[in-house]
């Protein structure tokens, strides 16, 4: 293989190595490889030529094989062209190799791209035959752990598992959150009225309101996984983190939630230097608790354990496989797609295994 086709071929590996499993980055490549390909009008040497119209034809693709688009920051979606990823000269030398084989770099991607919707399957299918007796919270996460195309999404089945496990328990316990005024200045009252009846849903009549305690997940967060993963309406943040933080990340994650009383989920080797950081950086009198993988397998025991499986188990594995089914695409639709493409009918550059 040419050095300039070794080169592209290990930036175009790169970037499907480091996909979440929505793959937007490496289906961006393989669309804009497509329509050259198939338009022959585009220079793949001028970034300005694709770099806007390859969003539309990414999220096309996405919406129909993974369900959605991205909705990153334009910035952060204009770096898949960076010198460190997918830099325009790299894409031009694919884009010889694409044509030279009839479609055979699209055909790469497309096919790890299926490699790795077979993985999310196969983790769908432990938690749809799961049981009380068999599920274990740390082979779930350690099926994430072990599979490299899995690897970098293992915060996402970890943050799944730690909401329905959280909003189970909490559910259980039959938690309620109260909301009153307490200021009998019947000025302010007055003046504020329409505030309280529309912003805290209060008013003459009902001076007082009781709500179920619930946990709400934010979604998709950013591409640096910083930010709020989940709230309570008890007041609580949630961070789950299942990554290594240094002071700076630590400061930043604790510092921009704004809430004053933070949870961290974390694994157990992070814990005491978690910890120290805290205490380093003053932010330790605002983190309410640091709760380990080891104290989600013993509630997780508990929950489908003998004495509370009944009123537990089933609706805990349920809320885990929905959650699990909004977060991870299924591989439905790939198949179809690449048949439509003929892509069963090219093949690969010579010398192209699938990316590990």
């Amino acid at each position: 293989m040419p050095p300039a086709d070794e080169r592209a071929k290990e930036a175009l590996d790169t970037v499907i190595r480091k996909a979440r499993v929505h793959f937007y980055k490496p289906i961006q490549i393989a669309e804009i490889l497509f329509h050259h390909r198939t338009d022959g009008r585009l220079n793949l040497a001028r970034l300005e030529t694709y770099r806007n119209i390859s969003k539309r034809w990414r999220d096309e693709v996405s919406n129909r094989l993974v369900g959605r688009r991205s909705t990153s920051s334009a910035r952060y979606q204009d770096d898949v062209f960076n010198k460190n990823a997918m830099p325009p000269r790299s894409l031009a030398v694919l884009g010889e190799i694409n044509e030279r084989t009839g479609g055979g770099v699209e055909v790469y991607i497309y096919g790890a791209m299926r490699e790795k919707l077979s993985a999310i399957l196969h983790v769908r299918e432990y938690i749809a035959r799961a049981t009380p007796e068999t599920f274990s919270i740390q082979e779930l996460v350690d099926q994430f752990v072990s599979r490299p195309g899995l690897r970098r999404s293992t915060d996402k089945i970890y943050e799944i598992a730690v909401h329905a496990l959280f909003s189970t328990i909490v559910h259980a316990l039959r938690a309620e959150i109260t909301l009153s005024i307490n200021n009998e200045d019947e000025e302010i009252l007055a003046d504020f009225e329409r505030f309280i009846e529309m912003v805290l849903g209060i008013n003459a009549e009902r001076t007082r309101i009781v709500m179920p305690a619930a946990l709400y997940r934010v979604g998709v967060t950013n591409a640096a996984d910083r930010g709020l993963d989940m709230w309570a309406n008890f007041g609580t943040a949630i961070q789950v983190k299942h990554l290594t933080l240094t002071p700076e990340l630590t400061e930043e994650i604790v510092g921009g939630i704004e809430a004053d009383r933070i949870v961290i989920v974390c694994r157990d080797a992070e814990r005491e230097p978690i910890e120290a950081l805290l205490l380093q950086l003053g932010l330790n009198e605002r983190v309410q608790g640091i709760i380990t993988l080891s104290d989600l397998d013993q509630w997780y025991a508990l929950c489908l354990g003998e004495r509370y499986r009944e009123r537990l188990a089933g609706s805990l594995l349920a809320d885990l496989g929905r959650e699990f089914d909004a977060e991870f695409p299924s591989n439905i639709e790939i198949g179809p797609f690449m048949r439509e493409r003929r892509y069963d009918t090219i093949a690969l550059p010579e010398g192209w295994g699938q990316p590990e």
